[in-house]
């Protein structure tokens, strides 16, 4: 046997051994995916939540495959609007790369990791740290033009049915489109407000176009 192929022979043991153990590119719990599970997830998913708790590897291991199936899906977490159509600084939806993160963590082994040291402290809830909910604001049902010029912070969903899907827009009065959010699939038990980025200046004369007639937003003003 020459000295090449030895060499070549010692490579692909080396990396076969590497891969056997986990090797470095390997996506594991303690270093990627326990960050995404508390910082995305936790919130309900934990021992006082509101759903089965995913707080620790032993909890999601035997998960895996359907925390797969629902990120890929999109319905967990269950924000409920479409990336990109919209710009909310309260979105609690997962990245493309996060989805990616979690469905190559399944797809490589549900490995937990050799280093416990890289595991992220739990975060610590407070029960009076949801995001809040403002008492008053405009009820649209339907197409409907601002009297008064409006500067707007967010809108929630009041009554609209299950896995309904609809594109919200402000058409102003120069004729530009103002994309407000594209609900998609929605689902009234995780009902929560979606807060823009940036608040929205709407002048008198603006058109809030594609709410039925049989649902209501509430919108609220900055």
């Amino acid at each position: 046997m020459t000295r090449a192929l030895i060499a070549a022979l010692a490579v692909v043991l080396a990396g076969a051994v590497a891969q056997a153990h986990g090797g470095r590119d390997a996506i594991t719990w303690n270093r990627e995916v326990s960050r995404i599970v508390y910082d995305k997830c936790a919130s309900c998913h934990r021992p006082e939540g509101t759903a089965f708790s995913l707080m620790t590897f032993a909890d999601a291991q035997p998960r895996a495959t359907a925390i797969k199936d629902a990120v890929l899906a999109r319905r967990m977490p269950p924000w409920g609007a479409v990336k990109g159509f919209g710009h909310f600084r309260n979105d609690q939806s997962l990245s493309q790369e996060q989805i990616e993160l979690i469905t190559k963590w399944v797809d490589g082994g549900i490995r937990r990791g050799n280093n416990p040291g890289m595991l992220p402290k739990p975060p610590v809830f407070d029960a009076k740290a949801a995001t809040p909910v403002p008492k008053s604001g405009l009820r649209v049902s339907g197409t409907v033009t601002l009297e008064h010029a409006m500067r707007l912070d967010g809108l929630m969903p009041e009554r609209l049915g299950p896995g309904r899907s609809l594109q919200i827009v402000a058409i102003l009065p120069t004729g530009r489109i103002e994309p407000l959010a594209w609900l998609h699939d929605w689902d009234s038990r995780y009902r929560h407000p979606l807060l823009f980025r940036q608040v929205i200046e709407l002048p008198a004369g603006t058109v809030i176009r594609g709410i039925p007639v049989d649902a209501v937003v509430t919108f609220f003003p900055a």
